[in-house]
């Protein structure tokens, strides 16, 4: 496994026992991420809160996209390598053929350009780390590992079967099969909408058996409410000293827009965006000012038409994608957000400030979105946009706090084996 330490995840120290120690202190965590900001920011946020952030080290197991591979996706990533490997077997066999006609080079170069599979899979040495675990455990204590999305869960549940008595294994989002593999598993709640009376409901009765998870959530199951996410108070109070003196001439309230894109259970699009257009311009009197960022996810003609519609007002920023990016700073001096119900994460980060928090297109989600969506309304979090609102208005909820007690179970059930963080 190749370890990378990028500057946000580098590990700037290790706390060392002289005496040799207690074997039973965490004193350092391991986070594996598939590539995805998203689900590697989760295994951030838990780290932070467990005051293990600068005692990590970062490795990625990521799959290589575009060309076929964005059809390969849905593959498990152990298949995935088998089937690079029986790429490059069929490239050999095509180039000693080639190379016998004379045009060896061509093929090999057309069949790159069209798999993009041979020569760019990384995948992680659960041996390698298991060993290291083993190895330093007398002197450094148990390792706590962290991992996310999908293609993180063969390698963290391998670290776990090699070390089981010199790791705690947590794997961040629903593995969807056989969770004894690792010690603990959060999840947001909504991802057990399949055995809610509404998502039985909403499943034919022959799709049933391959609709997981089957079974309610076990002991080492943690349920929270949204989305594990890198923002904490430390982090919004420090973005706050940093972009207060641009934000500073800015008009209150200053509302915030996170725009991010259809996504397979909240399809949208054009229409969503002149609808989200027109409720902007209907509320804009009550706003000082209006800034807009859109995701990676946003397609080009739902910001086309933003930009259009409300570019031109002097009230609004629409953010140009370029560095740096102000998303900390919103969430800091943000007096109310706007957000579509498509991203889970921005509404979880969003929802954990304790300030108001209006959705867009919550009416196009189906699934576990919408169940998401009712139990944010249910809390109070956040309301319905409709272009009626006076944003000056405000109202009281209690915040999100999913890291924090997510950290807390993570303690508890190390506190089982006799294990600790260190202060």
């Amino acid at each position: 496994m190749r370890p990378t330490q990028p500057p946000e995840l580098a590990v700037t120290g290790r706390s060392e026992n002289p005496q040799g120690g207690l074997s039973g202190v965490v004193k350092r965590a391991i986070v594996i991420g598939n590539g995805c900001a998203g689900a590697e920011n989760q295994c951030i946020g838990l780290i932070r809160s467990l005051g293990l952030y600068d005692r990590h080290l970062y490795y990625s197991v990521a799959r290589p996209r575009g060309g076929i591979n964005r059809w390969l996706h849905w593959l498990p990533i152990s298949l995935y390598k088998k089937l690079g490997h029986f790429i490059s077997c069929i490239c050999s066999g095509l180039s000693i053929k080639a190379n016998e006609s004379g045009s060896r080079r061509s093929v090999i170069c057309l069949l790159k350009m069209s798999l993009g599979i041979k020569d760019v899979f990384e995948v992680a040495d659960a041996k390698q780390i298991a060993a290291m675990a083993r190895r330093t455990f007398d002197k450094t204590g148990p390792l706590l590992v962290v991992a996310s999305g999908r293609d993180t869960i063969s390698v963290a549940s391998s670290i776990r079967r090699l070390a089981m008595d010199y790791v705690f294994v947590v794997q961040v989002q629903h593995p969807r099969s056989r969770l004894e593999r690792f010690d603990l598993v959060i999840t947001p709640r909504h991802d057990y909408f399949s055995l809610t009376p509404e998502g039985k409901r909403q499943i034919p009765f022959f799709l049933r058996p391959w609709v997981t998870p089957r079974e309610p959530p076990g002991r080492n199951v943690f349920l929270t409410t949204g989305a594990l996410h890198s923002v904490d108070s430390s982090t919004l109070r420090k973005a706050a000293l940093e972009w207060k003196e641009e934000f500073a001439s800015l008009s209150k309230p200053l509302v915030v827009v996170n725009i991010g894109g259809s996504t397979r259970n909240c399809l949208y699009g054009v229409d969503l965006a002149k609808q989200l257009c027109g409720m902007l311009q209907s509320i804009l009197w009550s706003c000082g000012s209006l800034r807009i960022s859109f995701s990676r996810r946003t397609p080009k003609k739902v910001k086309e038409i933003i930009i259009r519609e409300l570019i031109s007002n002097p009230k609004v920023y629409i953010w140009d994608g370029k560095e740096p990016n102000p998303h900390l700073g919103h969430l800091a001096l943000a007096d109310a957000f706007i957000i579509t119900a498509d991203s889970i994460s921005m509404l979880s980060e969003a929802c954990t400030t304790g300030k108001p928090v209006y959705v867009v297109g919550a009416e196009w989600c189906t699934w576990k979105f919408s169940e998401f969506q009712k139990t944010l309304r249910e809390r109070g979090a956040v309301r319905p946009l409709t272009g009626k609102e006076n944003m000056v208005e405000k109202w009281s909820y209690t915040p999100l706090n999913d890291n924090a007690e997510a950290a807390k179970r993570v303690i508890q059930d190390l506190s089982e084996r006799g294990w600790k963080i260190e202060a």
